[in-house]
């Protein structure tokens, strides 16, 4: 998203070439990494767990981060389309959009995993797949909603010169007091608290597990990369939202266009790395993706009875 008043005159006519390049390389590795994860569930009948529907749903946003999202940031970097209100506004609350809806895909999956890890006996009766599917359908809805409330009128006046910028169209007050607060920090509070409560549950499993050592390093490792999981998501969001929030409480402060274009850059590169972060440390993932890419098709119904459990990562 291009969220910098101070840039975007400059860049008006004027396409940042190692800004593209960057930001299709990532589209290219998010559509295609996250159809993969797609591809790697209908091929692998074991694959078809109440977890990887949350997977697959955030795969599916992420895909279209890449081959929607990342095009429509690059064309309203450079101001397109022009005198196109309507189509300007749809273009840039998709990428809201998307980005809410693979927020709450994020914040299904660390509600899954506290079910599953600190109550395991009922995770079953709880998280049923008809349950799962109206968490999914009950995301998007409201990711939907929430993105296009620009569209439906929390927008600014159209600008003088036409130009599709995103500073210009979008109210920073919807940006920051909703999008931020309520769709970033909140959620990331939220799951802060979850993994922590599982990573420590973990630990006091383990201190109680004499003679057990692989078990508990099993739950270690997953509580590990729960942490690693969150840090990441994190990592990739939280510049551009601050730099968001300088932007409205501090209109006098410079951001570099270079600084924000790499925050935007961050946060379509986490599209592109949950397939890394959430499938590819799956071992029933790794070996479905080599039968993939081996073209040895799908799992026969035989290998269906393998009890291997896809809801711990490895």
């Amino acid at each position: 998203m291009n969220t910098s008043a101070s840039s975007t005159t400059d860049i008006i006519f004027n396409l940042d070439v190692p800004y593209t390049v960057a930001e299709t390389v990532i589209a290219a590795a998010a559509a295609l990494g996250n159809i993969l994860v797609c591809v790697a569930v209908t091929q692998d009948r074991k694959l078809w767990t109440v977890t990887n529907y949350f997977l697959v749903s955030l795969s599916v946003a992420d895909v279209c981060v890449g081959a929607f999202a990342i095009p429509c940031a690059i064309l309203t970097a450079v101001g397109i389309p022009r005198y196109n209100l309507e189509v300007c506004l749809l273009m840039l609350s998709n990428l809201i959009m998307l980005t809410m809806s693979s927020t709450f895909s994020l914040l299904a999956i660390s509600v899954d995993r506290y079910i599953a890890i600190l109550n395991p006996l009922r995770y079953k009766s709880i998280m049923t797949p008809t349950n799962s599917f109206i968490l999914i359908v009950a995301a998007w809805i409201v990711a939907f909603l929430s993105g296009l409330m620009p569209l439906m009128g929390w927008h600014k006046p159209p600008p003088p010169h036409g130009y599709c910028i995103f500073v210009h169209v979008i109210d920073m007050t919807y940006l920051v007091y909703f999008f931020s607060f309520v769709f970033f920090y909140l959620p990331l509070v939220i799951m802060f608290i979850i993994y922590t409560m599982i990573y420590s549950a973990v630990k006091r499993q383990l201190q109680g597990m004499v003679g057990k050592h692989g078990a508990g390093m099993k739950e270690l490792k997953t509580a590990t990369s729960l942490f690693t999981i969150i840090f990441f998501f994190m990592l990739c969001w939280a510049p551009l939202h601050v730099m968001n929030g300088v932007s409205l409480l501090c209109p006098q402060c410079y951001i570099p266009p270079i600084i924000l274009q790499t925050g935007i850059i961050l946060t379509h590169a986490n599209s592109a790395l949950n397939p890394i972060m959430y499938v590819y440390k799956l071992k029933s993932f790794r070996n479905t993706f080599k039968r993939v890419f081996l073209c040895r098709g799908a799992v026969t119904p035989a290998a269906w009875t393998d009890k291997t459990s896809v809801a711990h990562l490895h």
